[in-house]
């Protein structure tokens, strides 16, 4: 394995925290909000419509992994690793870690963990799609890390 090729997995993944916080404000809080709006809506149940975003962000994920190396490209396959590390780290952070969809890491005291779940919860108190704030995930604004 090449440090471009590691390079590229890491810019790719850390362009996703950009991709996701635009796709966040403009889209889920935009027009696609009533496959986001279950999930501002709680009542968690095992699947939501907002879960069709994992669908969203996996397919070209998939398709850059699978053309890159059906045509011997591997940084296109890069591209698609990079994805795919964001979408499992996503699953991880949002889904276990601040909403506690699966109870496997439960009253943890850590402060990034803390500060996570602070920014998701005051992005949860708008139940509608405007006024919003706190769209990212890994990165989170200074004021949160202050409370």
């Amino acid at each position: 394995m090449s440090i471009l090729f590691v390079l590229v997995v890491l810019f790719s993944f850390l362009g996703m925290e950009a991709v996701a916080w635009l796709a966040h404000k403009y889209l889920m809080h935009g027009f696609l909000w009533h496959l986001h709006e279950d999930h501002h809506r709680g009542g968690y149940t095992p699947f939501q419509k907002n879960d069709a975003f994992f669908l969203i962000f996996a397919i070209p994920s998939w398709l850059c992994i699978m053309l890159g190396a059906m045509n011997s490209a591997p940084l296109v396959v890069a591209i698609g690793v990079g994805i795919l590390i964001y979408g499992f780290t996503y699953f991880i952070v949002h889904d276990v870690i601040i909403h506690q969809r699966f109870k496997w890491f439960t009253r943890s005291n850590n402060k990034f963990i803390r500060t996570w779940r602070w920014a998701h919860k005051m992005h949860h108190k708008h139940l509608e799609k405007e006024h919003g704030e706190s769209f990212g995930m890994l990165l989170v604004a200074k004021k949160y890390w202050k409370l």
